[in-house]
């Protein structure tokens, strides 16, 4: 049976000394390699980004309004209606198609 071998990329950085050797202290003071510490460091900043632009966080109040608002829609206004039926008809929609909501 064969071994995997994971595909692996580098990362090079140039800083200026004063930078360096605060990430080294960092480094040796969390028992790690200065390139341990920074894929680290620089990983869970890359996942706090992505969760901050990818999740939505609601209140309890404001999940509860959300629910509420999906469970029992209120009937659409002129405006709604109106760019529903632009839509419809600008897809060619008729009263077979699946999309085809009426209040």
């Amino acid at each position: 049976m064969g071994t995997t071998i994971a595909k692996q990329d580098r990362i090079g950085a140039r800083v200026p000394h004063e930078v360096y050797e605060t990430l080294c202290r960092a480094a040796e003071l969390t028992g790690a390699t200065v390139n341990q510490f920074l894929v680290q460091s620089a990983l869970k900043e890359a996942q706090a980004v992505i969760e901050r632009e990818e999740l939505i966080r609601l209140s309890p109040r404001d999940w509860n309004w959300l629910l509420e608002l999906m469970e029992n829609p209120p009937k659409p206004n002129a405006t709604l209606q109106a760019a529903i039926e632009r839509y419809q008809e600008a897809r060619g929609d008729d009263a077979g198609t699946s999309f085809n909501w009426k209040p």
